[in-house]
């Protein structure tokens, strides 16, 4: 009976063995199911562009004020914004969508911010949004930010957002480039 238990063992061991492939422990490297690029524009009012300002301070410290951003890095500004959504990085493209959302500087030590935000589509191409959110560290080239969610035509979609500085015209406009990968498409 012993024999026999070690046998059914031994032979349990080399099945199990020789099924699981070398990769099969590896980590799996996934392809995104969806791909874009988007750019948004922000322009932050400062007194005297309110025609053209698509965000505004809504909270800063008490060193600070709501047209000009505080110093230290930002530390402790708020801002709120309604960005054009364009599919290049030209400011007068016919927009595609909106960047809704906020942004909080919330380091003193070091230009970053932490952010919130939707993109809105509703239009022939795309109807519903994509949601946003983590730390921006604005000194890296290229920062990483998680996709949380989705609704419409991008129903509960998850996966990375990298964001680049594509241009930057000192504290009144800066455009970001969004490149998406996405891991879920419903």
């Amino acid at each position: 009976m012993r024999r026999l238990i070690s046998a059914l063992f031994l032979l349990l061991l080399i099945t199990v063995g020789s099924s699981a492939s070398p990769t099969h422990w590896q980590k799996r490297v996934r392809e995104p199911c969806k791909k874009l690029v988007l750019y948004f524009h922000d322009i932050i009012y400062n007194g005297h562009n309110a025609k053209n300002a698509t965000s505004a301070i809504v909270g800063a410290p008490s060193w600070g004020n709501k047209t000009i951003l505080a110093g230290q890095n930002h530390f402790g500004d708020v801002v709120v914004f309604d960005d054009p959504i364009t599919l290049d990085n030209n400011l007068h493209s016919p927009p595609v969508g909106r960047a809704q959302g906020f942004y909080i500087y919330d380091k003193k030590e070091i230009f970053t911010s932490w952010f919130a935000f939707s993109f809105v589509f509703n239009s022939t191409q795309h109807k519903g949004s994509i949601n946003f959110a983590g730390a921006d560290p604005l000194m890296n080239k290229t920062r990483d930010i998680s996709v949380i969610g989705g609704t419409g035509d991008f129903f509960m979609t998850r996966g990375v957002a990298t964001l680049s500085t594509d241009a930057f015209e000192g504290e009144v406009y800066f455009r970001l480039r969004v490149d998406m990968n996405l891991y879920e498409c419903w």
